[in-house]
């Protein structure tokens, strides 16, 4: 159900992000500042997924259209970048051709459930439904934080036995075709990012930390932590 047509649904999720997403992931000064927008400037593009029964949401969907040429170049650096494009095209009347999803975010509660590929389908019905032939995905592999050091292009050619992706989050996405690497960016003082991850910084340099994709550098003599978290663009297409 689109946030347009049942703006009601979303009032008993309004924490949700807090539910699905680490601290940090949740302070990026470009995502939020577009994030907040979202469901007013692109409200048929947000979605839940909940049962007819008791009314209860099961899981949230955010997309959102822009303009994408279909080559790799174009996919641009990450979400943060992707998400300002969309509102910039939006603003100047750019027709779009191509719809980016941004999240599918299923709570602990009701995960293992299968939920991810019938968000992944409804993203995917909504490109189609506006006519629109292209699916593009930053997705933040889920095992990547067990192996932090890694190089995001290594890490997104691993296979299993199968040869089926590693990652799991990235196995669910295999329709949507080959990936490429991505990032967003979280930013904060030493003492947040102390906060956020429950560990001390006590020099300059780059940590290790609980639940990043990849490591944080910690800068004391500027008072700042910065991280660019490692994403992989997935892309798919139909006739």
């Amino acid at each position: 159900m689109r946030y347009s047509e049942r703006p009601e649904l979303w009032d008993s999720i309004r924490d949700l992000s807090d539910e699905v997403w680490p601290e940090y992931n949740l302070h990026g000064e470009t995502l939020n500042h577009y994030w907040a927008q979202l469901y007013d400037v692109f409200p048929e593009w947000q979605f839940v997924l909940y049962d007819p029964g008791d009314q209860m949401v099961l899981a949230e969907g955010h997309t959102v259209p822009l303009a994408w040429d279909g080559t790799d170049e174009d996919l641009g650096p990450g979400i943060d970048a992707t998400l300002a494009a969309a509102f910039e095209l939006r603003a100047r009347g750019g027709q779009p051709t191509a719809v980016s999803a941004l999240a599918a975010e299923i709570p602990p509660r009701h995960q293992g459930r299968r939920l991810s590929a019938v968000l992944l389908t409804a993203m995917a019905d909504l490109a189609r439904d506006r006519g629109l032939s292209h699916l593009i995905a930053p997705v933040r592999p889920s095992h990547k934080d067990r192996y932090p050091t890694i190089p995001i292009e290594r890490y997104a050619r691993w296979t299993r036995p199968d040869g089926s992706p590693f990652d799991p989050w990235v196995r669910v996405h295999t329709q949507l075709g080959r990936p490429s690497p991505a990032r967003c960016t979280s930013s904060g003082t030493v003492g947040e990012w102390e906060t956020w991850t429950r560990m001390a910084f006590p020099e300059i340099g780059d940590y290790v930390f609980p639940a990043g994709l990849a490591t944080v550098h910690i800068d004391r003599d500027r008072d700042l932590g910065e991280y660019w978290e490692p994403n992989v663009w997935l892309t798919s297409s139909w006739p």
